[in-house]
């Protein structure tokens, strides 16, 4: 893969990483899509660096540890292994509720157990994972123990995740912002307005998360699956998966496909590609579990998008969610 500088973090990353958030499995106490075999995503990790990948994005919040755990146990003893990218803010309660706790002394315990899990002396990219709005006057303590880790080489870079341009402009007055982590879809476009502007002028290297929307952009997904989904499947609580945008949905992830079969591709690589075009993201976290994903979607290079083939993609009508939730809140 051709590699893509990550803002002005001087690192250079492959479009596509892996997102290790599925392999956390039946212990993600946010929901899940069901058991994961560890052995299966330790062969879907190699398989994904054989094809080029050189980063994983996982966090403490996925499996409570055990996504972590998995990938220290994937690249152990490499020679050139992955960028591997962790987060914190999350910490699990004993009835395996998570918590948002961003204080000081609460990131530093975390970067320990994190370390500990990977098996690591440092991270290559450590984010602050998420930030609850009662919360949010501790960002610019948060941050700073961050750039207290950099200086002490725990981590080697940092960023955040999921922040709007208002917070970002507050911690940048303490260290600078190498990365931002937000999610970017068809269905998610919020970021276009002010996020990716913001990040291009600055710098700040952007990689998104859910460019298939959980699933439902890979152009699988049939209506009886979405409506089979068990009650702990973490898409039972996102819109796209339920009526009236479900239908809406289906539809026009079929008329992608059709666009995608005539191009010679797949929906998923279109979908992924598509928000690739954007020149301020950097890469984009595609899940995988199994080795038959990791080909699914790497076997052949990702397709550039020209302004033609973005302009009969637009044609299909997409509804950004976030207008879907306003309006409903009105």
């Amino acid at each position: 893969m051709n590699l893509r500088k990550l803002g002005s973090s001087g690192l250079e990353i492959s479009p596509i990483g892996f997102g290790a958030w599925e392999i956390g499995g039946d212990r993600n106490a946010t929901g899940n899509l069901g058991a994961a075999d560890d052995r299966e995503s330790i062969a879907a990790i190699h398989r994904a660096i054989d094809y080029g990948v050189n980063w994983i994005d996982t966090a403490p919040g996925y499996g409570c540890g055990h996504s972590e755990e998995v990938v220290g146990r994937a690249i152990h003893g490499m020679q050139s292994p992955p960028f591997v990218f962790t987060k914190c803010g999350f910490i699990w309660a004993s009835d395996r509720q998570m918590i948002n706790n961003i204080e000081p002394r609460s990131i530093r315990d975390e970067i320990e157990s994190s370390l500990r899990r990977l098996g690591f002396g440092a991270i290559d990219l450590y984010q602050i994972h998420w930030v609850e709005p009662e919360n949010d006057p501790l960002i610019e303590d948060a941050w700073a123990t961050l750039v207290e880790l950099k200086d002490e080489g725990k981590v080697a870079h940092i960023g955040i995740s999921n922040f709007d341009v208002p917070q970002l402009e507050r911690i940048a007055r303490l260290g600078p912002v190498e990365s931002l982590q937000p999610p970017y879809s068809l269905l998610e476009r919020n970021i276009e307005t002010s996020i990716l502007p913001y990040c291009a002028g600055k710098g700040i290297g952007v990689i998104v998360y859910s460019p298939l929307q959980t699933g439902l952009l890979g152009g699988s997904l049939t209506r009886t699956r979405a409506e089979s989904m068990p009650a702990e499947d973490a898409r039972r609580s996102d819109p796209n998966f339920q009526e009236p945008l479900l239908t809406r949905n289906l539809e026009r992830v079929e008329r992608l496909r059709r666009l995608a079969e005539r191009w010679g591709t797949t929906t998923a690589r279109t979908a992924v590609a598509w928000t690739l075009r954007q020149t301020a993201v950097s890469g984009a976290i595609v899940g995988f579990r199994t080795p038959e994903q990791v080909d699914s979607l790497l076997t052949e290079e990702l397709h550039e998008l020209d302004q033609a083939r973005l302009s009969e993609i637009d044609q299909i009508g997409w509804t950004n969610m976030l207008k879907v939730r306003e309006a409903s809140d009105v």
